[in-house]
């Protein structure tokens, strides 16, 4: 099956810009066709100026006012020669007279202003661009529906866990809360906000803050956290970089809150649902990610409408948006992939992927858009992954473990080691309909403080599986995925 957009033979291409230049007349008789590398224009790549030289990401993109607008990032604000920029349907791009270089990784649609919020801009329909002067020097994670006035205010967030009120009208702006102070960060950490949302009445922040004091059991810095308009609640010390949902027609799709973070074991995917979070987890196809850094941006986003897809920790997942019943219906993982993907979205039928591709490290700071078709996506990589429920954790008897996901990995297996003095039996209950319905299907007898692995039957798989132990122990449980 052919790749789209297919590239044509470069006969065909001459003859019809030939063409078209002919009709067209004199001015446009040279015109030649924009440099396409399967998917990737090289001419659109945003670059950072040399003179200070950090990053140079595309932190956020938006289809509106008849253009596709991307915003770049630096390091730290720290850095030169990116905006705001506009791509036109020739596949030309023309940076914004109004951009300001700063560190933007935010987007929302307000609605009842008829504005797309991008970086430090407010672009109204027909793409005017105002900037917001308050917020153009700080580092902008992400912009969410105001809990009690929705037709006129918005909060912004910022990376350093600062939270914003700010009037899409008259673009003022006040400062409600230092959220490190409010959810008790430790001192000692670099504090590294990426995300938040608002639904059900709760805005919920997320701060991903890990660093190898972290992985190491000494500090616990990460955050996912909900205010109710009155106070605040701390969820999860564990970090966490993405925070998504529906903001429209949100009883029909089930008032659904995800959240995306990790820890030493798996990737952590928070559901809530009807005032209640649930926990479930996933594999990771890499350990590049495992630090606050490395984590430009992870996100769950509409690729088309009213279909998800969340990228997290090295692959990409089918996500449906809809829930029934409480549960997450079926995840499907679709790719194993290398990229840094800060941001996707959907323009004139592509798949656009924004990237964090070159730093100062490693030459002049640049990063480029790749354009193609979402069924592509398969294309990248087997999915391939590891983790479980456990990480040296301390368990109780038959206290079952977070649901791990299951389903669309082939070649399975399942490595179990504990501290018990004494043999310890695992019970294995898989969910094979995705519906909370658990089933046993083995019993795996481990030796005194040993290792013992297991390995499922070719093609065999459901959508969940889970744990449990007979007697109280310090385990691993790690499911590996080929």
């Amino acid at each position: 099956m052919p790749r789209f957009p297919a590239p044509l033979p470069a006969s065909i291409l001459g003859r019809f810009f030939l063409s078209v230049a002919l009709l067209a007349g004199p001015v446009a008789a040279y015109a030649q066709p924009p440099v396409q590398v399967k998917g990737v224009f090289p001419q659109m790549a945003v670059i950072s100026n040399h003179t200070v030289r950090t990053e140079a990401g595309i932190g956020a993109l938006v289809p509106w006012a008849g253009k596709l607008w991307a915003v770049g990032y630096v390091a730290h604000i720290r850095g030169s020669g990116v905006g705001l920029y506009e791509i036109s349907d020739d596949m030309t791009m023309r940076k914004h007279p109004l951009s300001h270089t700063g560190t933007f990784a935010n987007r929302m649609i307000h609605n009842p202003s008829n504005q797309a919020l991008i970086g430090p801009y407010a672009i109204d329909t027909l793409g005017r661009v105002r900037l917001i002067d308050a917020l153009k020097g700080h580092r902008l994670a992400a912009t969410m529906q105001h809990l009690s006035r929705p037709d006129s205010l918005v909060y912004y967030l910022t990376m350093e866990g600062l939270l914003f009120e700010t009037n899409v009208y008259s673009l003022q702006c006040r400062r409600l809360f230092d959220l490190v102070k409010e959810l008790d960060i430790p001192a000692s950490a670099q504090v590294h906000f990426k995300s938040a949302f608002t639904q059900g009445g709760r805005v919920v922040v997320a701060n991903n803050s890990y660093y190898e004091d972290d992985f190491l059991g000494k500090r616990a810095a990460g955050r996912l956290a909900e205010w109710d308009g009155t106070r605040w609640t701390i969820l999860d010390k564990n970090p966490y970089v993405e925070v998504a949902g529906k903001n429209w027609s949100a009883e029909h799709y089930g008032n659904a809150v995800y959240a995306l973070g990790w820890d030493q074991a798996s990737v952590l995917l928070k559901f809530f649902h009807k005032g209640t979070w649930k926990t479930y987890r996933l594999p990771k196809a890499s350990y590049a990610y495992d630090h606050a850094w490395n984590t430009e941006w992870m996100r769950i986003r509409d690729a088309q409408t009213e279909r998800y897809l969340m990228d997290v920790h090295g692959i990409f997942y089918e996500l449906p948006t809809i829930t029934y019943g409480g549960n997450i219906l079926a995840i499907r993982p679709i790719s194993s992939h290398l990229r840094m993907v800060p941001d996707f979205c959907y323009w004139r039928g592509l798949l656009v992927l924004a990237g964090d591709q070159v730093d100062g490290s490693t030459g002049q700071p640049q990063s480029g858009l790749w354009f193609g078709n979402v069924d592509e996506l398969w294309q990248m990589g087997k999915p391939k992954g590891w983790g479980g429920p456990w990480w040296e954790t301390a368990v109780r008897p038959n206290q079952p473990s977070d649901p791990y996901l299951m389903t669309g990995f082939d070649q399975k297996s399942l490595h179990l080691s504990h501290d018990a003095l004494t043999p310890v039996t695992y019970t294995v209950e898989v969910d094979f309909m995705g519906t909370g319905r658990w089933h046993s299907y083995t019993r795996l007898t481990v030796p005194a403080k040993g290792y013992s692995h297991y390995e499922f039957p070719a093609g065999y798989s459901a959508h969940w599986v889970r744990l449990t132990v007979d007697r109280a122990c310090k385990t691993s449980a790690v499911f590996f995925y080929n």
